[in-house]
């Protein structure tokens, strides 16, 4: 049997596999997944579930099949779960560890689960230290061999876009003990495939690029090894009631049949944008990843295959001032919080983030969408111009 053999079994690209979400078809010859919405299941004559295999919803539910394996896949993974949220994963992972365990977090983070580290998990018993886990001498230095169970990264990092090398941060965390998890969510698979650098579990805020349609709030998580801490991290959605709900899977997984084309769009109008308006009058500073002025722009060439995500930082010379008089007077950007979906939001990030923010007064966050390259350049000129 040859390459060229019509019978040879086929090895589909993850473009494929996503467009044709793995290609299952149900008994019933149907294409498209069907919904399951019970919440319990019958058991055996004998009183056990060996049937079905399972017993309520808040433990599993049948629609989390196929999206679940399609993330396995294009992660590289072994495993994954989906939750309620991207703060349900995110959490799930912290929850799974010991009081007194020490954690590395970035300085540069989503703030929602910064806030909830610094609250909750101290408060809880974690030994949270934060570091700039861009700078590797750093990070290196932070770990304690014995003690730090997880070092955290997230790549690029929201809002400010720094990227973290993961093969290396990777080496540094099995040499000291810990695992590596990865919140990627600004990347996708499409971009990036942590697992295959050498993290151990990689995060996405499903809600974004993985859905891209702002219709679902999600969270997923995917494993290179279906570990004991994996086993803890599925019973605490389990037990903590963190689960998806069968219909917000099912979009889901609808979401992530375009999730190639939509990324690749989004990355390539977002390189347009940002390189239009690095040094434009009254521009600071354009913080991307695919501009070569980015510090870590050879890192994100190395680790991003083939574009540089949809999300770019601009900063402005009037500060506050001038940077809230852009977003106020856009018209195609929609003043809105997420990120990820098909329309280009804008948003002054240190006003959402509160009075602890690292994030600058003079900054506007951008979600590039699938629009018109055009179309964004002239809007966000027009609003600069004024």
């Amino acid at each position: 049997m040859t390459d060229s053999d019509p019978a040879a079994p086929l090895a589909p690209s993850p473009e494929t596999l996503a467009a044709q979400a793995l290609g299952w078809v149900d008994a019933g010859g149907a294409i498209v997944a069907g919904i399951s919405p019970s919440t319990t299941f019958l058991r055996d004559a004998d009183g056990s579930y060996a049937t079905s295999g399972r017993a309520y919803s808040r433990a599993e539910n049948p629609t989390y099949l196929q999206v679940e394996a399609l993330l396995t896949a294009l992660e590289g993974g072994r495993a994954a779960m989906v939750f309620a949220s991207g703060m349900a994963a995110a959490t799930a992972v912290f929850l799974a560890l010991n009081p007194g365990d020490h954690v590395l977090v970035p300085s540069v983070m989503y703030w929602g689960l910064r806030g909830w580290l610094l609250d909750f998990a101290v408060r809880w018993g974690l030994d949270v230290e934060i570091v700039p886990s861009a700078d590797l001498a750093v990070l290196a230095a932070s770990v304690r061999p014995g003690r730090t169970r997880l070092v955290w990264l997230e790549t690029p990092a929201n809002p400010l876009w720094h990227v973290t090398d993961i093969a290396a941060a990777a080496e540094i965390a099995h040499a000291a003990g810990a695992r590596l998890a990865v919140d990627s969510t600004a990347a996708s698979p499409v971009l990036t495939r942590p697992l295959a650098l050498g993290a151990d579990l990689v995060m996405h805020s499903a809600t974004k690029y993985l859905n891209g349609h702002s219709d679902v709030v999600a969270g997923a998580l995917i494993t290179a090894d279906e570990d004991a801490p994996w086993q803890r991290m599925a019973a605490v959605r389990s037990g903590g009631g963190a689960v998806l709900g069968p219909f917000e899977a099912w979009l889901l997984l609808r979401g992530m049949r375009t999730l190639f084309p939509r990324v690749r769009t989004a990355s390539a109008n977002a390189l347009d944008v940002a390189r239009y308006f690095e040094g434009y009058p009254g521009v600071a500073e354009v913080l991307y990843p695919g501009l070569d002025s980015h510090p870590q722009h050879a890192v994100a060439r190395r680790q991003m295959v083939g574009g540089f995500g949809g999300m770019l930082s601009i900063r402005f010379d009037g500060g506050r001032d001038a940077a809230m008089a852009v977003a106020a007077t856009t018209r195609i950007f929609k003043r809105a919080t997420s990120l990820g979906g098909v329309e280009s939001l804008i948003e002054h990030r240190a006003s959402v983030e509160g009075r602890d923010s690292p994030v600058p007064e003079d900054l506007l966050r951008l979600s590039v969408g699938i629009e018109a390259a055009s179309d964004l350049i002239a809007d966000l000129k027009q609003a600069i111009d004024r």
